[in-house]
């Protein structure tokens, strides 16, 4: 199957006792055993797994192209886990230009923790190459990057990091494998918050990882997340499965009008710069024209300006909403460097921009009246 098919499919099985076609809610925390002590059926706690949980995870196995798949209760638990499944005194190498949320965990808890962290310009291979120790165990990257949608060279940091017998970690929230697939690409381990586009709607929380061989590695992910609880509920598996039933045609919507709006910002004399990849004058364009096939639903710009000319300008917009997150079908803004608090490195004129579903030309609309 493609892929588009894919996401309507995998984890919909018509359901046998009742042939119902949308998959039914097994609410139920417990699981009967036989009378010899086995559990035939599968199931023993939901902590441990859910019908729920193994559809969406079956689906997701099957959109990323990999072997094992663990659905989390947010993004920032799938991250976390990841991190946990190495030692203290194990060494990775970070973007410098991260999600803040993974920063906080990475600075916060896991560097107390004892794990040790080299943040880089992943970008700068050379310095990734200087940065990698004997005990180096993951490479860590997103593309696009959060906010600054920096591009990476996937295959290639991937190449560096197996040269060095580490893994390479993407986070592919922003994408989607509708638009970008890293294991293709040589990454070894995929991570989501699902409650981004594959929810699609700002009404669920979850996370993803996603492995390309289920190998001890992915086991211990996997056992960390069943000892810790970190596990969604099975309505917000149902959601999130419900949710990527849509992804293919929303990915090439949100896509559409993001160019539309990079273009029609980059324009205007109020915007000092824009950051989306499909600008053909983006340092990464060229790179995304190898591995993603449109450009995503969000950009970050700065406005001519400081910290309040930004707010004056939001605050003037009547259809894009103010509110932190991203993927859902509305557009979203917001001034990110309030959001990351006092240690951000992002510039404080710039906004990052969730590209929503509304017509286009209701949201340049919307833009082109709040620069005036």
């Amino acid at each position: 199957m493609k892929i588009e098919t894919k996401a309507i499919h995998l984890g919909h099985e018509i359901d046998q006792e009742t042939g119902a076609i949308a998959p039914p809610i097994h609410l139920s925390t417990t699981f009967e055993r036989d009378a010899d002590g086995s559990y035939p059926r599968g199931h023993v706690y939901s902590r441990l797994s859910n019908p729920n949980r193994d559809a969406l995870e079956k689906c997701l196995c099957g959109l990323e192209g990999g072997e094992g798949a663990a659905a989390f209760s947010s993004g920032l638990a799938a991250i976390l886990n990841v991190f946990q499944a190495l030692l203290p005194g194990d060494h990775v190498v970070v973007s410098q230009d991260l999600y803040h949320g993974t920063t906080r965990i990475l600075q916060d808890i896991l560097e107390p923790w004892g794990l040790q962290v080299s943040y880089v310009d992943v970008n700068d291979f050379s310095q990734v190459r200087a940065m990698i120790k004997a005990n180096t165990k993951i490479i860590y990257l997103e593309t696009p990057s959060n906010p600054l949608l920096k591009i990476t060279d996937i295959s290639a940091l991937a190449a560096i990091a197996h040269e060095a017998g580490a893994l390479c970690v993407c986070d592919n929230t922003w994408p989607t494998p509708m638009l970008q697939r890293p294991l293709e690409l040589g990454a070894d381990i995929v991570i989501h918050s699902t409650t981004k586009y594959f929810g699609g709607h700002s009404d669920v929380l979850g996370g993803a990882v996603i492995s390309k061989v289920k190998d001890a590695f992915f086991d211990k992910i996997r056992m960390l997340q069943q000892i810790g609880g970190a596990v969604p509920a099975p309505f917000d598996c149902w959601l999130v499965l419900r949710g990527i039933q849509t992804l293919s045609c929303r990915m090439k919507n949100h896509s559409e009008n993001a160019l539309e709006i990079a273009n029609f910002l980059q324009k205007h004399p109020r915007i000092e710069k824009v950051h989306y990849p499909g600008l053909v004058d983006h340092p990464g364009h060229d790179i995304v024209l190898r591995q993603m096939s449109q450009f995503g639903g969000m950009l970050s710009f700065q406005v001519r300006g400081n910290k309040e000319e930004a707010l004056a300008f939001i605050g003037r917009l009547k259809i894009i909403q103010r509110a932190t997150s991203l993927g859902g079908v509305e557009s979203l803004i917001e001034h990110r460097a309030s959001i990351e608090g006092p240690q951000s490195k992002t510039p404080d004129n710039l906004l990052r921009f969730s590209v929503g579903l509304e017509n286009i030309d209701d949201l340049i609309a919307d833009l082109n009246a709040a620069l005036e």
